[in-house]
């Protein structure tokens, strides 16, 4: 008997996350950690809410095979949902592979675990006690184009025409809906960590495609939105780009009442270590008090220097330890270089310390001579006895 006792009341109590990218890393920095942080909370929020069904809207993992560690941390999450005796139902998204999320499909479902991958079942809903969850993953418009006679290669078609299989279905059963959909909704706000879903340009899908359904889990977006009161997306658990700096992560708690009424609150994850991006000169970010509360934080650096200091990442470092990204916008407005360095006849070596002159401003040093004609002779050596 899975469900928390708010079935008999009426209501159906759903816990809305999506986009865990289990394996992913920032800036090769591992976010394993982080990510068991946000499961731990995961269970902890089913178990405070009394939550009745968990909804994963896609990109469970980060790429298509993933690594053995984020399989284990994903196998882990689904156990302990499994234990603490709620129904789960999980859809792939574009970074997933559909074939081997969805594998045991038909075996797990008894566990009351839904994994719905294949798009030949988006009109076969998890029921719930009256309330039918439909699972659409994410529809690349090509691989469903022949099978479904779509009029264009595009995710509205594709979305309709499985939205259209939806309504079919729930007019028979006549029951409160659910549905689970990965897509970029038009007038959704994107992030720098969503990969590119576009084809033939078209990538969006308007709001009005949902219609005729009491709430829409969204998918694939990074922060959390409301398209409509029944049409959100819940973001990622945590911050995958420095443009998500700012954003809170976390779940939407959704109540879908006995006569369709519809009520969401949002759930705060943990943030294991915050983002943040900060600009200035050198010598005032590692000085300055006002910089102290991004000591702990995964940084992007911009330095605004009139000539680009020497080390700077190693001297960030030393304050800011978790510095990530180091980029240099010199003050004084655009400053355009453009080298065009007479090469024929000349040595390599002075070749490379002329670039490091017009990129920093200035000659490189007596040590830094020394190891950039040291390398220019290892690489000649190298390849005379290759």
């Amino acid at each position: 008997m899975y469900g928390r006792g708010l079935l008999a009341s009426g209501d159906m109590r759903v816990l809305h996350t999506s986009d865990w990218h289990l394996g992913r890393s920032f800036h090769r920095e591992s976010l394993l950690a982080a990510q068991g942080v946000f499961v731990d909370h995961l269970i902890e929020t089913v178990r405070a809410e009394r939550v009745d069904v968990v909804v994963v809207s896609g990109d469970v993992y980060d790429r298509a095979l993933p690594p053995v560690d984020a399989v284990d941390l994903c196998n882990q999450a689904l156990r302990r949902l499994v234990a603490e005796r709620v129904r789960t139902v999980v859809i792939s998204g574009n970074h997933d592979s559909a074939r081997r999320l969805g594998f045991g499909a038909d075996l797990i479902d008894a566990a009351g675990v839904h994994l719905r991958t294949d798009p030949g079942r988006v009109g076969d809903p998890v029921v719930v006690g009256d309330v039918a969850f439909y699972g659409i993953p994410y529809l690349e418009p090509e691989m469903v184009r022949a099978a479904w006679r779509l009029p264009a290669r595009t995710h509205t078609a594709a979305i309709e025409h499985a939205m259209s299989l939806v309504r079919a279905d729930l007019a028979r059963r006549g029951l409160r809906s659910v549905v689970l959909a990965h897509a970029f909704v038009t007038g959704g706000r994107g992030s720098d960590s969503e990969r590119d879903i576009s084809v033939g340009g078209v990538a969006h899908v308007p709001l009005s495609v949902f219609y005729g359904v009491d709430y829409v889990a969204l998918g694939h977006l990074h922060g959390r939105q409301r398209m409509s009161e029944t049409v959100r997306y819940s973001g990622s658990p945590i911050a995958y780009s420095f443009s998500e700096t700012g954003q809170v992560k976390g779940s939407w708690l959704v109540d879908v009442g006995a006569r369709g009424r519809v009520g969401a609150e949002f759930v705060p994850a943990p943030v294991p270590r915050p983002v943040g991006r900060l600009k200035g000169r050198l010598e005032n970010l590692l000085t300055s008090a006002e910089h102290a509360r991004y000591e702990d934080h995964w940084l992007q650096v911009t330095l605004t220097d009139p000539v680009r200091p020497k080390g700077a990442m190693e001297r960030l470092r030393s304050r800011f330890e978790h510095t990530l990204a180091l980029s240099f916008d010199p003050e004084g407005g655009d400053r355009e270089v453009v080298v065009r360095p007479r090469l024929a006849g000349r040595p390599e070596a002075e070749v490379a310390l002329d670039f490091v002159r017009a990129v920093r401003g200035e000659a490189a040093d007596a040590e830094e001579t020394r190891l950039i004609r040291e390398a220019v002779e290892f690489c000649r050596l190298k390849e005379a006895t290759a």
